[in-house]
């Protein structure tokens, strides 16, 4: 616990050196210091004195004029005449202007029976009519009223002036002067007489403190500065501002009583100017003094190690810069403004701003070194930057006008409320705005907050119903009001439920495929096997005859034919159904591989009931094909057509060429009862009839719109009653 106590003490007497070094030598090195100056009159601050007491000599001496003077010399241009004249306008538009003004006043009245406000009104409203007929009529009735206003602005920088007369005495009284214009010859001085020899006495050494002698080096003239003490009224004392020089001579008097200021200053500038180069020597050895104990006690690693560094680095990477730079920015304005603390504070507040600067001086050090390492993997760790707060904000606002209408909408009633509750404090303040408040709140504010009820209710309407559809309750439709963002998401929700309601008639569906798969594979593929079992057990009997042991052999290859043909249709269809097969494709003739499926089946449709009726081109057509994927294509359509249409019916397959596509249609007459879903006929291991007694692995419609699809086209079903057709699509080459 002492070990721990003695870091502390160590860290906190380092911090106090390190940072009074630090503010100490800025604070010298930063400053045009007037403290470095050898003597008082060499400052900024005396220079500064001096251009003061020449301003006051400027307005009460060199450019003083009497009052009734400036008077008597006003003039009155006729451009100022025109401006007076025209400034609201032609005299038809200003008579106009009044008549306005005055109308509402004086029928006003006359409605409340005051005929005596009225004609009070009337009677100024003919005398402004009169004097504004008069402007237009008269340049010396309008010169009148110029010099009338300007004689006022007249009285009021004279006003004005007298102000700084008991300044003016100030310096007056501290300082001696003997000027002379170079251009007029005219002497003015505060001495007792104007003679010259008597004034180079009055400047001798033990009468002046310090004397500033004109021209300096017989090349400098004093210069009075250009700009008045009392700005604003150029317009009227025209004398104000001169570029005259002057030779002569300025000198600070001894003997002046101490409570005059500028002796006052004068005499402190040492005392202060001590402070100074106590303050500077000191903070400079403390520095040094510092630098050695950050070396030999590991100063800089104590601070990082310790135990608020990890309490900063929690913070924010913005928060940890704003607090940086606040602190830092105050830490400056410190430092640069300490050295002026020296002429108007006492020592016990110098103490008290300087351990102000050195606190935030020393919290500015230690978050830079706790700031340094952050710096250093910034551009590395992007998560620094995406856990800060105006990162947070930004996506906020982001997220917030991601739909820029209801953003747009929530900000304008934030401001419109926002704009109320400051009328409210007004109307408080000043009740008569009262008039204007009431009628804009029953205007506006009363329709906003009836309109954010009932969107509020219908928003509430709008959650009921999703929370509903989450719990699988399905309610009637939301009702879509208008085109707002709250009626785009009741579309949405509304459209979501359906879609929910499709996928669990999917899923439901699915499930059902699901079970009638498992069972229809089980049910294909035991018939087979279960015959193959069976006629393998009775060969093992040796008094087979050998007719009977042919027979059972044939059956066995026949049943195995039949289950490899099962097992490679359900393989097949999953290879298309995952996509996970590849396509040969070339320029393939449709019509020349659609002859060569048929020839495939001619004995067979020699040999059935079903009379085939081919429409083909006269001429070759070409598509970007798989030949071999899409003669599997024709050939289960082919065989379906063999095994499922009606005894001594016809059957048509025809092929022609519309648009740039190839259209290649079947159709038969089924001899079962087709279900009215087409996309049932699509299905895995479905056939037309229910009880299954065909030759058929139910899944050649299924295989052949994969393959179909995979060539990008389109394989449809139409059923009339019984009549079955198949129409294929594809896209078409030129030949």
């Amino acid at each position: 616990m002492d070990t721990k106590w003695k870091n502390r003490v160590v860290m906190l007497l380092w911090l106090i050196l390190f940072t009074y070094g630090i503010s100490g030598v800025l604070t010298a090195l930063v400053n045009d210091n007037d403290y470095l100056k050898t003597n008082y009159f060499k400052t900024s601050q005396y220079e500064s004195t001096v251009g003061t007491f020449m301003s006051y000599l400027q307005a009460f001496e060199f450019s003083y004029q009497q009052k009734e003077e400036v008077k008597r010399n006003l003039t009155v241009a006729q451009e100022e005449i025109d401006e007076y004249r025209y400034r609201y306008g032609e005299l038809t538009d200003q008579i106009q202007s009044i008549k306005d003004q005055y109308q509402y006043k004086i029928e006003e009245a006359k409605a409340s029976g005051n005929e005596d406000v009225a004609n009070v009104y009337i009677k100024e409203r003919d005398t402004k009519l009169e004097d504004i007929t008069k402007n237009f009529e008269s340049d010396e009735y309008v010169e009148e009223k110029i010099i009338k206003e300007k004689e006022k602005r007249v009285d009021e920088y004279y006003k004005e002036l007298e102000g700084y007369r008991n300044d003016y005495k100030v310096y007056d009284e501290a300082f001696a002067y003997y000027l002379k214009n170079t251009a007029t010859g005219e002497i003015y001085t505060n001495l007792p007489s104007k003679n010259t020899r008597e004034a180079d006495a009055a400047f001798k050494a033990e009468n002046m403190l310090y004397v500033n002698s004109y021209p300096a080096n017989n090349v400098n003239y004093l210069g009075v500065r250009e700009e008045s003490l009392i700005y604003g009224y150029e317009d009227v004392m025209t004398n104000i501002n001169t570029n005259a020089l002057y030779e002569g001579k300025i000198g600070l008097r001894k003997g002046v009583s101490n409570a005059n200021p500028i002796m006052a200053s004068y005499h402190n500038f040492n005392d202060h100017r001590i402070v100074f180069w106590i303050y500077s020597i000191g903070a400079l050895l403390s520095l040094i003094i510092s630098i050695i104990m950050a070396r030999k006690m590991a100063i800089f690693q104590r601070i990082k190690s310790h135990s608020l560094k990890k309490y900063y680095d929690r913070l924010p990477i913005d928060v940890t810069f704003g607090l940086f730079g606040i602190t830092a920015i105050i830490s400056l304005l410190l430092i640069d403004e300490f050295p002026h603390y020296y002429d108007y504070f006492s020592f016990r507040d110098l103490l008290y701003r300087f351990f102000m600067m050195v606190f935030f001086l020393g919290i500015t050090i230690v978050q830079w070194i706790y700031l340094l390492p952050i710096l250093k993997e910034i551009h590395s760790n992007k998560g620094l930057l995406k856990h800060s707060i105006t990162y947070h904000l930004m996506k906020m606002i982001r997220d917030a006008f991601s739909n820029r209408r209801v953003g747009t909408q929530v900000f304008l009633v934030l401001t419109i409320v926002f704009m109320f509750g400051l009328g409210a404090a007004v109307v408080v303040v000043e009740p008569r705005f009262l008039l204007i408040y009431f009628p804009a709140l029953l205007v506006v504010a009363l329709p906003m907050f009836i309109f954010l009820i009932k969107r509020i209710g219908y928003y509430n309407k709008i959650i009921r119903h999703t929370s509903s559809l989450t719990k699988g309750q399905f309610e009637a439709d939301l009702k879509v009001v208008g085109k707002t963002s709250l009626a785009t998401l009741a579309r949405d929700i509304n459209q979501l439920k359906h879609g929910v309601k499709t996928s669990r008639k999917e899923q439901v569906k699915s499930e059902r495929l699901k079970t009638e798969l498992i069972t229809n594979v089980s049910h294909d593929l035991r018939t087979p096997l279960t015959s193959i079992i069976t006629y393998s057990e009775l060969l093992k009997n040796g008094e087979l005859s050998d007719d009977e042991r042919s027979t059972y052999i044939e059956i066995i290859d026949r049943k195995s034919k039949r289950l490899k043909v099962l097992i490679d249709d359900l393989f097949e269809a999953s290879k298309m159904a995952s996509g996970n097969i590849e396509l040969s494709k070339a320029k393939v003739d449709v019509v020349q591989l659609l002859q060569q499926a048929l020839a495939e089946y001619n004995e067979t449709i020699q040999s059935s009931t079903v009379q085939f009726r081919v429409t083909n081109p006269d001429t070759p057509v070409f598509a970007y094909i798989d030949g071999q994927k899409l003669w599997r294509v024709f050939e289960n359509l082919i065989g379906n057509i063999l095994k499922y249409s009606l005894e001594n019916t016809r059957a048509y397959i025809a092929i022609k060429l519309e648009n740039q596509q190839i259209l290649i249609t079947f159709k038969n007459i089924s001899k079962y009862e087709l279900s009215d879903d087409i996309n049932e006929l699509f299905e895995r291991f479905k056939r037309g009839d229910e009880s299954r007694h065909t030759e058929g692995s139910g899944l050649g419609l299924a295989i052949a719109k994969s393959i179909i699809d995979l060539h990008e086209g389109q394989l449809e079903i139409d059923v009339d009653g019984d009549l079955f057709k198949v129409t294929i699509i594809l896209d078409a080459l030129d030949s």
